[in-house]
């Protein structure tokens, strides 16, 4: 049988080789039909008690998982429950059966229906979000149906799990004792609750692979590349032999990797830098620290409208905040103000300008709802009594708007304490993630503590092009000479200051850049977890003089593929292997 080769999105990186192991979830089909006047009160005692099995459902799915290694992921099974007792579904659901006069399940289909017609389906994150309310929706349903909800079977140690979808359930059931090597889906975004899950974890996984359950069968053999997003379907004896010799490679690698965890990022001539990570839930916080994590250098607190029909409450933002600096023990947490706005808007919000990235955005749309802004500006100064925060403001442009944003902070602090409640004033940072910010970065230096930038967002708004559109994205180029003189003034004008500086965009975890950085004297460096030992290992086996050195000489060239050709050889002749990502990156110094 010739073999298959699919495309999916990188949801978790690594390598996995195993047989299959399909789980079946069919989307249920809903029956629709009219019922009398006296057979409403009966309809809507169905609806209450498949709501009750719905909640004890979960609580026995989070009963089992609880006390297993890694189970801090569950977190979303308290969402799912809340949503259950959510009166947008459970009012709007009763109203259809009481004046439309249909049975409970076709009004329980049109309230989800129109709940996710509040979220974005232009955005990756809130199209995840409808999913949520499509598994509590579903699982309502079925039980209604009297049909099965949660999987049932659990598949063999080293199964390569295969689906169209899975529920957070299904998750924490699947992945409980981490005896699954990989994980395949036809559906899903990187986003959602199973990648996320997935990295936490782990486990190479591949998503939105479209065709995967149709192509692959129970007991076939399977290749998972999570790095590459590619799944490999009955691969051939010689594509399973050298698949399986990359992962112990990949292994033996990440091994050797591990005995960096405890050990300084510091350079050969003493340079410290320190290494933090990009989270966007709670459950990240083991896997970052595992993999020598110092700290959370981006906390992304839009993923709190994960879920969600309402605005998280000032209590939402303030248990979170709290769990998660704990869970820190300490350790600098910063967590970024909500960068919502464009395609990122809460429930029942719409964005009808012509280019919503370049409009209300982040710290502008925060300023333009203050009562959002300060529900959450209330909840981190609370929340920084308990741990190390810090607070970042997003997509800033200039003075005036740091200046209000510290107003607005200020009075919020002023207001907790005046009622009495335990507060601190955590220091105060920005993202340098515009070229406007960055040409003033001197001025914006003098107003806060520190300074985070952006490289992303920073690197499309510089050249001008949306790394997302297929026509352009080849002149998305992180080592475009404009960039990287961008990215020299920002360092210079926080280091002229006094102000620590950090990357916290993608830039920031790529080995290949690691040099250049150094170069260009960061104080710290935030990435995924996983990234953190190896761009280690190379600060670790580098000068911060060399990469002064290599800066200088990047800055004498002209285009930007000049620049990446002169990086590319000058750390494939300092690490042998590095981007190949062979284990051969020098030794590892004690």
């Amino acid at each position: 049988m010739a073999s298959t080769t699919l495309q999916g999105l990188p949801a978790s990186p690594g390598i996995a080789v195993g047989r299959c192991w399909t789980v079946d979830r069919r989307k249920v089909r809903t029956p629709r039909r009219n019922i009398a006047a006296e057979e409403v009160e009966a309809e809507l005692s169905r609806l209450e008690a498949a709501i009750e099995l719905s909640v004890r459902q979960l609580d026995g799915v989070k009963a089992r998982m609880e006390t297993a290694d890694g189970a801090e992921h569950l977190a979303i099974l308290e969402v799912h429950r809340a949503m259950l007792r959510d009166p947008s579904l459970v009012d709007e659901s009763r109203r259809l059966v009481r004046e439309e006069r249909v049975n409970v399940e076709w009004a329980v289909k049109r309230t989800i229906r129109k709940i996710k017609g509040a979220f974005s389906e232009d955005d990756e994150f809130f199209r995840e979000r409808r999913s949520d309310v499509d598994y509590v929706g579903e699982r309502i349903v079925k039980n209604l149906l009297g049909q099965g909800v949660d999987v049932v079977e659990t598949p063999p140690p080293g199964s390569i799990v295969v689906a169209r979808d899975l529920s957070p359930a299904d998750t924490a059931i699947l992945f409980h004792d981490r005896k699954v090597a990989g994980l395949v889906t036809d559906a899903g975004g990187i986003t959602s609750h199973t990648a996320i899950v997935a990295r936490a974890l782990e486990i190479p996984a591949v998503v939105g692979a479209g065709k995967a359950t149709t192509t692959a069968e129970r007991g076939d053999w399977i290749v998972v590349d999570g790095g590459r997003g590619l799944v490999v379907v009955n691969p051939s004896p010689g594509e399973r032999a050298d698949y399986e010799a990359a992962r112990i490679r990949q292994m033996e690698r990440e091994a050797e990797l591990a005995r960096l965890k405890d050990l300084p990022a510091e350079t050969v001539d003493g340079v410290r830098l320190r290494m933090l990570g990009n989270i966007e839930f709670g459950e990240e916080v083991p896997g970052l620290l595992s993999h020598g994590g110092e700290g959370v250098g981006l906390y992304r607190t839009e993923f709190l409208f994960m879920g969600r029909t309402e605005l998280p409450t000032e209590e939402d933002h303030y248990r979170d905040y709290r769990n998660i600096l704990e869970a820190m023990g300490g350790r600098p947490v910063t967590v970024r103000t909500f960068d919502l706005g464009g395609d990122k808007l809460p429930s029942g919000q719409k964005d009808h300008s012509e280019n919503p990235a370049l409009g209300l955005r982040a710290v502008r749309y925060c300023l333009r709802h203050p009562d959002l802004f300060h529900a959450q500006l209330r909840a981190a100064v609370r929340a920084a009594a308990h741990g190390n925060l810090r607070l970042m403001f997003p997509m800033v442009s200039g003075v005036a708007e740091v200046r209000a944003a510290k107003w607005m902070l200020t009075e919020a602090f002023e207001e907790v304490v005046a009622q009495g409640l335990e507060a601190r004033m955590p220091p105060v940072g920005i993202m340098v993630e515009l070229p406007a910010a960055a040409v003033v970065a001197d001025r914006l230096a003098q107003e806060v503590d520190f300074l985070s930038i952006g490289t992303n967002d920073l690197i499309q708004y510089t050249i001008g092009v949306d790394r997302q559109n297929k026509d352009v994205a080849y002149l998305y180029k992180p080592l475009h000479l404009a960039v990287l003189r961008m990215l020299r003034s920002i360092a210079d004008a926080a280091r002229a200051a006094g102000k620590t500086v950090s990357m916290c965009g993608e830039m920031a975890g790529e080995p290949l850049y690691t040099l250049v950085l150094l170069g260009l004297g960061l104080d710290e460096l935030s990435m995924n977890g996983p990234s953190i030992p190896l761009v280690k290992r190379v600060i670790r086996s580098a000068s911060a003089r060399e990469g002064r050195e290599l800066l200088d000489r990047l800055l004498g060239l002209n285009t930007a593929d000049d620049i990446e050709r002169e990086v590319r050889a000058e750390m494939t002749r300092r690490f042998p292997g590095l981007l190949e990502g062979d284990a051969a990156v020098g030794p590892v110094s004690g």
